[in-house]
């Protein structure tokens, strides 16, 4: 399958062969696995003071016709700590026990709780490849909300890279036929239109931009082509983002890897000191030793 490529003045300019991860299957429960891995593996720890509503003194004592004893009064067994008191007479009130003013939880978060969750690398490459192939559908990206052009997908010329002025920026996807979507996503402050590219230059001019996000195509993952886990997010590709997808067969099992080129290290020897030749001491003669 090819899709068409677009400049940008609009017009079109030739076809590119779509690389297979266009054409998995969408996968609608492993998108949303993928996603929520994402999100747990960015929460926060959270938990509560473990001494949070037992510092009130509500020992009583469990013996009948006992000070500050609470048997034989014909009340329950709930902690009590006393306010004031008359005689043995105590005027206390709950304390300690869920259900009382200001006391524990029952079971409250506990900080060291671990958030993190693990997800298959198989289970979310495929996310991913389904995640891309969601983008090609219009029935999806239109169920997300998105007012996508009557010409899309297509695929944009890698000049789009070049454009530095946000203004300018702004021009060019008004041309070509992304200004519903853009007020759309400014009004609601929703997720809007997402720009794949093989270089950060599109972060500066896409920054104040409400809605429109850049990404380098290797760093694609499940949050950003499907956020809240739904799939059909509005993406454009640039031409060199869809050769780097088939050259490198990212986020597949036959990733071809970028060979390190390892630089050889000069190995010096030190040369070893010359000894120092040790100063021999004639012995002492007989005349010296008698003077002595």
């Amino acid at each position: 399958m090819k899709l068409k490529t677009l400049n940008l003045n609009k017009t079109e300019t030739g076809a590119v062969e779509l690389p297979a991860q266009f054409f998995e299957p969408v996968r609608t429960d492993l998108i949303h696995r993928a996603f929520l891995v994402i999100q747990f593996n960015k929460t926060q720890p959270y938990g509560t003071n473990p001494r949070a509503g037992l510092r009130a003194s509500a020992d009583l004592s469990r013996r009948r016709r006992k000070y500050r004893g609470s048997y034989g009064l014909g009340i329950s067994r709930v902690p009590r700590k006393i306010l004031s008191r008359r005689g043995t007479r105590m005027n206390w009130v709950g304390a300690v026990m869920p259900g009382t003013v200001g006391g524990r939880r029952a079971h409250p978060p506990k900080a060291e709780k671990i958030w993190a969750k693990k997800i298959n690398q198989d289970e979310r490459r495929k996310a991913i490849r389904s995640a891309i192939a969601a983008t090609l559908n219009t029935d999806l990206v239109k169920k997300r909300g998105h007012l996508a052009p009557s010409n899309y997908p297509f695929i944009i010329d890698d000049n789009f890279t070049e454009v530095k002025k946000t203004a300018e920026l702004i021009k060019i996807l008004e041309h070509i036929g992304f200004k519903d979507e853009m007020d759309r996503s400014r009004s609601r402050g929703s997720k809007g239109l997402l720009l794949v590219s093989t270089t950060k230059a599109l972060d500066k001019s896409c920054a104040n931009i409400p809605g429109v996000e850049t990404e380098v195509v290797s760093s694609l993952n499940v949050e950003l082509l499907a956020p809240g886990g739904v799939p059909g997010r509005l993406t454009v590709f640039t031409k060199s983002a869809i050769e780097e997808l088939s050259k490198k067969k990212l986020f597949t099992n036959a990733i071809v890897k970028e060979e390190k080129i390892v630089k050889e290290k000069k190995v010096t020897v030190k040369k070893k000191a010359k000894p120092i030749p040790k100063k021999e001491t004639k012995p002492k003669s007989k005349s010296q030793t008698k003077k002595k």
